[in-house]
């Protein structure tokens, strides 16, 4: 906060936005330690941006000074539950990257058979079929029986 109490000086603001955007990027990044680190700073951002929405004053203790000038508490809660948070994904994802890298040697995370059935329609301009609908539960082999089958197991028309 600023000397006068006014409102966050430009340099916090800005180290908000570097630390987000920083983290944004090694989000988008394919590797799992790249998104690991990505995810610390946009944590540590985040924390710093609700600590300048808060207002600054005397410490929160009722007694040590008049109510009006004390401190928002309310930040400052949100930031340590943020922390925790933030710690508890941060060892999440230490545990998914050490097990990637225990049983493939890599940390990188693969395509999705979906992805590259995408990029491969994609590369020939080719449109997925739509599902125009009306053709019953027979007609179209995507269609979920909506009738469970113990249901029809009871009316003998046939297994499941």
């Amino acid at each position: 906060m600023s000397a006068n109490g006014t409102g966050p000086s430009l340099v916090l603001v800005l180290l908000v936005g570097v630390l987000v955007g920083c983290g944004v990027a090694l989000l988008l990044e394919r590797s799992l330690t790249r998104i690991l680190l990505g995810i610390i700073l946009l944590g540590n951002g985040v924390n710093l941006l609700i600590l300048l929405g808060g207002r600054p004053g005397s410490p929160p203790v009722v007694g040590l000074g008049p109510t009006d000038r004390m401190s928002d508490a309310v930040p400052q809660a949100m930031i340590l539950t943020s922390i925790v948070i933030t710690f508890g994904l941060t060892a999440f994802l230490l545990a998914v990257g050490y097990r990637s890298w225990y049983l493939t040697g890599d940390d990188e995370v693969p395509d999705d058979l979906e992805d590259r059935q995408i990029v491969r329609r994609a590369e020939r301009d080719e449109v997925a079929t739509s599902d125009r609908g009306g053709e019953g539960p027979d007609g179209d082999p995507e269609q979920v029986d909506p009738e469970p089958a113990r249901r029809r197991l009871r009316r003998g028309d046939g297994a499941a």
